[in-house]
């Protein structure tokens, strides 16, 4: 059962079918667009998502804000620099924020970026640097429905050719993303780790982690990883922030709370070069564009969120979602992880061709039928198209994320989505595809504007 009990509870909207309807015409059917007061179940993002503890309520209260040297940056930097070991640590608004300023210190334009995969922002904020964003994903990741525990690894024998042609495309970091959100939520194995920092300090790249999900990766290696069943998930963690030279972090996944982010650092240049541009853009570096109180809670919630209960109720509450999804008869990346499932939209909807954008049409369907918001990540993610408005790239998988805020939802609340994607898959063939109407050249998902394709078009 849940580690924890409910001390303050929120009202949640109940919809007509005809309401949601009129609700994503209005949004020409961008679930960005959606007033939260139209949404019954959102999953459409973990990010800054959770609810708080009482404890870090509490700490919120002995908020010090002071311009500058404020007690509760004192506190915040004793708690992140014991976990990561890092001795230059600085905080930011949220992970963008913290990837914008550590690129554009480290990276110089024309660098290559490795990763085994890039999310969406931190991908957009290295190309706006004028670097280019590789992605070198381990092969198992190319079989959603096998059980290999860990496929958000790197592929190490591409980084490793990469690294030794860095004299003719240079390397200006290899970014590990722990866990693998872009690669279906997939964590990170710690001698993968191990194995891409001792290349990267032979070839003298820095090796940096994107370390939004630290600890719900430590987790899964207690549980998959073997000679780590007697660790601790803090062990672990401690463990692989010792092994980068650095890191980026949205607070606002598991540090659980609302807003935040931080770069850590080993290199004391590199971290005076990031504190210049932090001051310019965010704010003094002992506080980095945060509240004092803001400060005090992501502390309380980077203790927290190591703790085994909170961990195990997390990954209980994501398998017994994933077991009744799989009884309604919809795949999933395989295995499930904790903070989302993604549902394999391509294989649900075969009628629906890539450049229709099957996940999209399953993502509109959760929320006109059962209120739900979701997430594509499918060609629409990652797709391209021409100045005509033809495809001209497709995803390798059409996939739909489902987002588990933390501590949030409770297990009625999840029946509530399999029984929503239970009735669609009795009658899959009776969801069309979608075209776009209108995008922007950057992130066009968070601003895209659809239409759905009508029979005879």
């Amino acid at each position: 059962m849940e580690p924890y009990r409910i001390k303050v509870v929120e009202p949640i909207a109940f919809t007509t079918r005809e309401q949601r309807q009129e609700a994503m015409e209005r949004v020409a059917y961008n679930p960005f667009e959606l007033r939260a007061d139209e949404i019954t179940i959102d999953l459409l993002s973990d990010s800054g998502t959770g609810a708080i503890s009482a404890d870090q309520l509490a700490a919120s209260m002995q908020g010090d804000e002071s311009y500058a040297g404020s007690r509760s940056y004192y506190r915040w930097h004793e708690v992140v620099s014991h976990l990561t070991g890092y001795p230059h640590i600085l905080p930011a608004h949220q992970g963008r924020a913290a990837e914008r300023v550590l690129f554009s210190a480290l990276l110089k334009p024309g660098d290559r970026v490795l990763s085994n995969t890039h999310f969406d922002t931190t991908r957009a904020n290295v190309e706006l640097t004028g670097c280019t964003a590789y992605d070198l994903p381990c092969a198992e990741a190319k079989d959603l429905d096998s059980d290999y525990p860990f496929k958000g690894n790197i592929d190490l024998l591409a980084l490793e050719e990469a690294l030794r042609n860095a004299d003719r495309a240079p390397v200006g970091a290899v970014l590990m993303t722990i866990t693998n959100n872009g690669g279906g939520g997939q964590p990170v194995s710690m001698e993968n780790l191990h194995r891409t920092a001792e290349l990267c300090r032979r070839h003298h790249v820095p090796m940096i982690l994107d370390a939004a999900r630290f600890a719900e990766n430590a987790w899964l290696v207690t549980r998959r990883e073997p000679g780590y069943a007697d660790r601790t998930p803090r062990q672990v963690a401690e463990e692989a922030f010792r092994l980068a030279d650095g890191c980026v972090l949205s607070a606002k996944k598991d540090g659980i709370v609302h807003i935040g982010g931080i770069i850590g650092l080993k290199d004391p240049d590199l971290a005076e070069r990031c504190g210049g541009l932090l001051i310019a853009t965010e704010g003094h570096t002992t506080y980095g564009g945060l509240a004092g109180s803001a400060l005090d809670m992501m502390a309380r919630g980077l203790l927290e969120v190591t703790e085994p209960a909170y961990l195990a109720e997390r990954a209980d509450i994501a398998a017994y979602l994933a077991a009744r999804i799989r009884e309604a008869g919809v795949d999933i990346v395989e295995p499930s992880g904790l903070h989302a499932l993604y549902l394999n939209a391509g294989r649900l909807l075969p009628h629906i061709p890539p450049h229709q954008y099957p996940g999209t049409a399953l993502m509109v369907e959760l929320y006109l039928r059962g209120g739900i918001r979701s997430a594509e990540l499918g060609t629409l993610y990652l797709g391209e198209e021409d100045e005509q408005g033809n495809t001209i790239k497709t995803a390798p998988y059409e996939l739909v994320r489902l987002a588990l805020p933390r501590r949030v939802y409770t297990r009625s609340h999840y029946d509530h989505v399999a029984a929503t994607l239970a009735d669609i898959a009795k009658n899959p063939e009776s969801v069309g595809g979608y075209r776009v109407t209108g995008q922007s050249p950057i992130l066009r998902h968070f601003s895209i504007k659809l239409e759905p394709v009508r029979s005879g078009d």
